[in-house]
């Protein structure tokens, strides 16, 4: 039985996966800082600007979850599922998610997020030599 209503249940969900999605990007840049990039600059600034993007959005959804009152709470994480508890103002719905899909959920974001600040942001001119 459904005791959250759909968009209760959009804004905890949005918010618990981009949440996600800034955990990646930032193992993300640690990989490219660390790793072996001959040209590391434009996959930082690109990620930089994913995670500032993501915080941002974040914040709003926050403080959106915050004046209807609604909580994510990790229950339980095994192999193959994760189960989440949802609340809002006294009612609680447990919500599970099979890992695979919230990796293309997650990825989902990261590509949105991609896509945002990629077509914001003109790319530096490069000089003809």
């Amino acid at each position: 039985m459904r005791y959250l209503t759909d968009e209760e249940i959009n804004l905890a969900s949005r918010f618990l996966f981009l949440s996600m999605a800034l955990i990646v990007i930032k193992q993300d840049m640690e990989q490219i800082k660390n790793g072996a990039f001959k040209i590391k600059e434009p996959y930082i600034k690109l990620l930089e600007n994913m995670n500032s993007e993501a915080l941002l959005e974040r914040r709003r959804l926050r403080k959106e979850m915050e004046d209807k009152a609604i909580q994510v709470v990790l229950l339980n994480k095994n192999d193959s599922f994760s189960s989440y508890l949802f609340t809002c103002k006294g009612r609680e719905e447990q919500r599970n998610y099979f890992n695979p899909a919230i990796r293309k959920k997650v990825e989902a974001i990261v590509r949105e997020l991609m896509h945002k600040v990629s077509t914001s942001e003109p790319p530096s001119a490069v000089a003809n030599t």
